[in-house]
């Protein structure tokens, strides 16, 4: 970006922060808000037939489709940190280490949304490529921009974030959450117990490929994991869906694993409070919150994928209830659980999602020895990568019985519709999990960084490796805090798709862009097993695919942006 014809310099050594930030920032939301506006409008002409947005026009434009997504991520993370930094400021809480945090993050990020957007590691989003022109993108060429944009993420900025970082350490997070007392004391509870209980074993688990023991679980119960946001009339906390969030993430940051078990018991939970009967909320939820009653969420087929609408399992009426017939994939932590959230094809007749129907699906927990014991139902174990404790397996259903009064909601066709309510809590869920993730990754490369040494230093002393802690930090903070907003909006009963969608689709590449940075710091150490920056690389990557791949992710976004 133009800054008239001033060259710039190789180093910035003078003074980190910048003057009357908070001003520099709030004038900058503005100018990309207007982008945003002006790519959205002109997009939305290039999809439209007859007045109305088209989705195989959107199809054609893809890439452009899923780059206004991303555009749009951008700026709704900014606002989320504008956000955060005028709470802090308010409550006498925005010090140096929260300033340079919040100027890396509008440096950065306005230099991308001008110069281009990674959507992947191969794929960068340039302005044109969603019809912006060079005269559009003057736009952004505001005084307060400019200011940011040329001195905002510089490495003086950048050395003096991890300074800060090495005199206060990383263990309560970089920078002041924004969280209220409430909230914060849970995130401290879970914190230790993650510390003390979950990361010094994780490692072992993810080697031997084995599942989280059940004492594990059973603490987890036993602090309220499983009936967090579950109403206490039916034996829950009826908490809100911030704490399930502050909880997933520090549960995450000791393992995946253990951040997830919550997971399937948060969308089981949510399918029966959205579309149960009273009968099944009463017969189901005490069970589900207490931890004695464990579910596994059965959804996907190997041909289906993301394509829900065109599974192929179906539900034949009997007599007494139904049978259910066909295969699932991806199936986490089947073999142990009672209970399976079950979509499949009540009406033949039909190929599309208004055939589908949703059945609370019992089963006897299995053994090692013997995983799956109920008769017309069969399994075996995909072996993965990362992720590993709660295993994932492959389920084949012949004849497998479901009672009557287990149709969910009572009502067939309902199934798909349901699953749709889920959708904002469980991606608001994946969002906290990858903000745990990119800080385990950020825990450990931090430490490694200061112990070994090469050339007669730390590594840390390094500014390209300085340098990417910094980022990492940074980034941390900006999903954390649009991950915290999209909780928020779920808190206040509103509509919050999109920002779910966002909170995901950000989270998740940080997430990753954390792992690998966190692995290039360990050098060829990250590469050997016994490092547990393998594992949290190899657990990162799925962040970007459950839950809504990253595409169909930024699909999702487009299409509500231009609806």
């Amino acid at each position: 970006m133009p800054h008239d014809g001033a060259p710039m310099p190789h180093d910035q050594t003078g003074t980190a922060l910048l003057p009357d930030l908070l001003s520099l920032t709030a004038a900058a939301l503005k100018p990309a808000g207007a982008l945003l506006d002006v790519a959205t409008a002109r997009l939305r002409g290039a999809v439209s037939l007859d007045g109305r947005v088209s989705g195989t026009k959107i199809e054609e434009n893809q890439t452009a489709a899923h780059g206004l997504a991303w555009l749009a991520t951008y700026v709704e993370a900014l606002r989320q940190m504008q956000s955060w930094a005028e709470r802090l400021s308010a409550e006498g809480k925005f010090g140096e280490t929260e300033a340079l945090l919040h100027q890396i993050a509008f440096g950065e990020y306005l230099w991308q949304i001008y110069g281009g957007l990674p959507m992947s590691q191969g794929e960068i989003l340039r302005p044109q490529d969603i019809g912006l022109s060079q005269d559009d993108q003057r736009a952004l060429m505001t005084a307060e921009v400019m200011t940011l944009t040329q001195a905002g993420n510089t490495q003086a900025a950048r050395r003096q974030l991890v300074e800060n970082m090495r005199k206060t350490g990383v263990a309560d997070g970089v920078g002041a959450s924004g969280l209220d007392d409430e909230l914060e004391m849970i995130r401290s509870q879970f914190a230790r117990y993650a510390r003390d209980r979950v990361e010094p074993h994780a490692h072992d688990w993810h080697l031997k490929d084995e599942l989280i023991p059940m004492d594990i679980i059973a603490e987890l119960a036993e602090m309220g994991v499983f009936g967090l946001t579950i109403p206490e009339e039916y034996g829950g906390l009826g908490m809100s869906k911030a704490s399930m969030v502050v909880v997933s993430e520090e549960l995450s940051r000791g393992y995946i694993g253990v951040g997830s078990l919550g997971t399937r018991s948060e969308i089981a939970a949510e399918l029966i409070l959205c579309g149960g009967t009273e009968d099944q909320k009463n017969q189901w939820l005490p069970g589900l919150a207490s931890g004695e009653i464990l579910p596994t969420a059965v959804f996907t087929e190997p041909n289906t994928g993301s394509d829900l609408g065109a599974l192929r399992t179906r539900a034949t009426k009997t007599e007494d209830g139904w049978e259910i017939t066909g295969n699932k994939t991806w199936i986490t932590h089947a073999a142990r659980t009672h209970v399976m959230t079950l979509l499949a094809r009540t009406d033949p007749d039909t190929s599309d999602h208004r055939g589908l129907s949703m059945f609370l699906a019992e089963k006897t927990p299995g053994t090692d020895e013997n995983p799956f014991p109920t008769e017309g139902m069969t399994g075996g174990e995909i072996e993965v990568l990362g992720y590993r404790g709660m295993k994932e397996y492959e389920l084949g259903f012949d004849g497998f019985k479901v009672r009557d009064e287990n149709l969910l909601g009572g009502e067939t066709g309902q199934g798909f519709k349901q699953l749709m309510q889920t959708f904002e809590s469980a991606r608001i869920q994946t969002a906290a999990r990858a903000v745990g993730v990119a800080q385990s990754a950020l825990d450990t490369a931090m430490q490694y960084a200061q112990d070994r040494k090469q050339f007669g230093k730390p590594l840390i002393d390094f500014p390209r490796v300085s340098g990417k802690l910094a980022m990492m930090a940074v980034e941390i903070m900006i999903a954390r805090q649009l991950t915290y907003y999209s909780a928020a909006q779920k808190d206040h009963d509103k509509r919050c798709d999109l920002e779910a969608g966002m909170a995901k689709l950000l989270g998740a590449r940080v997430a990753w862009a954390a792992a690998d940075n966190g692995l290039q710091i360990h050098g060829g150490n990250g590469f050997a097993l016994e490092y547990k920056i393998s594992r949290i690389l190899c657990d990162a990557r799925i962040l970007n695919i459950f839950e809504g791949a990253a595409e169909i992710q930024a699909q999702v976004i487009a299409r509500r942006l231009l609806g």
